[in-house]
């Protein structure tokens, strides 16, 4: 369609219609948004995301997939999923690992890839330390794929390589104090050559969408030019804020006529919802949007209906767990009651036998 027929939507509308595809509401025990996995950054994180969700972690893998990082999906979509996110070219995948440390080896570009997921599948047949795989990898590579440590005078694998072959190479992880690999069972083939990608773009957009394709590269990260390249058809163009967006065209509907929730969550750092890259539009406030995505140590977020109204931090006391909850404006009596409810379930999820909440 041209610019002149598109659709106008509101921001207001864009972000009911996400708590809605979410299903912050509560409605499923299985949020269909676990398509995209339930990032675990800082670690424990995923299990708060899907108790936001009323949902648990019991049956889900821990494992590292989009950009490297840890994430829980569901055993059932690894085998598809490894194969949408397989680099689609050579430049891709030099593209996706290209740093200082390996500068020549990344230009390796899918054999790159290909060497480390078949190394990992080899060294890792029992639980093994990452440590001691990294090692054990790092020998069976091509010496351009490592580079050498100044501090312990080792030569190491690169570490953006190293992780997102992790899924190709078919290895879970357990983060409990030291981080543990071993082999995903039932395993899967090796893939031969990127199949999916479009519909993985086509997820994206279901749940972080309306979005353009330089929103679907930074999530998957990829270049823009590959989000492009693979764009899914069936879509439907809107315009957000003045600029192109786009959504599954059977999903406009749900946008047009997405009403606003009565719902106060605690998201963690990392949730499904806070994935959108267009952060300007989740906080419109500049320092709001500064406050929640960090460099470092970022803070969960408080959602009141469709709106982050304020960041949060747990700190763990004994069986007890403190939240503080930082407001951006003042909350309602209700709010402030309905807060309680929601520590708790934070609670729970951590393993604490109680929650105290502060709100500063």
């Amino acid at each position: 369609m041209s610019g002149a027929d598109r659709t106008t939507v509101s921001r207001e509308q864009v972000m009911a219609y996400r708590v809605a595809a979410h299903q912050l509401d509560r409605s499923s025990p299985e949020p269909a948004v676990l398509v995209l996995g339930a990032q675990d950054t800082p670690s424990g994180s995923a299990r708060l995301a899907l108790a936001a969700r009323g949902a648990s972690a019991d049956g889900l893998e821990l494992l590292w997939s989009f950009r490297g990082a840890p994430h829980l999906h569901r055993r059932a979509d690894l085998p598809a999923l490894a194969t949408a996110l397989w680099p689609v070219d050579d430049a891709d995948a030099t593209a996706r690992i290209s740093s200082t440390v390996i500068k020549e080896g990344a230009k390796l570009g899918l054999a790159a890839f290909r060497a480390t997921a078949e190394a990992l599948r080899a060294v890792v047949t029992e639980p093994m330390a990452k440590g001691e795989v990294s090692t054990a990898v790092s020998a069976a590579v091509p010496p351009s794929l490592t580079f050498r440590c100044a501090t312990c005078g080792a030569r190491h694998i690169s570490g953006l390589l190293f992780q997102q072959a992790g899924l190709p190479g078919a290895v879970g992880v357990t983060m409990r104090g030291t981080t543990t690999l071993a082999p995903l069972e039932p395993g899967y083939p090796l893939p031969s050559a990127a199949d999916g990608t479009s519909a993985l773009v086509r997820d994206y957009l279901r749940f972080l969408g309306p979005a353009a394709p330089a929103d679907a590269a930074k999530f998957l990260g990829v270049k823009p030019a590959v989000a492009r390249a693979v764009w899914p058809d069936g879509l439907a163009e809107v315009t957000v804020g003045g600029k192109p967006a786009w959504l599954p065209a059977e999903r406009l509907e749900a946008l047009l006529t997405a009403e606003h929730q009565d719902l106060v969550r605690l998201l963690p750092p990392g949730d499904p919802f806070l994935q959108a890259r267009d952060r300007g539009l989740l906080a419109p406030e500049k320092s709001h949007e500064k406050e929640i995505w960090r460099a470092i140590g970022s803070p969960g977020v408080l959602l009141v209906g469709s709106e982050p109204a304020g960041t949060w931090r747990a700190k763990a006391a004994g069986r007890r767990v403190d939240l503080t909850v930082t407001p951006f404006g003042p909350l309602t009596t209700a709010t402030r009651k309905r807060l309680e409810v929601e520590a708790a379930t934070v609670a729970e999820a951590r393993g604490a036998a109680e929650a105290r909440l502060h709100i500063a």
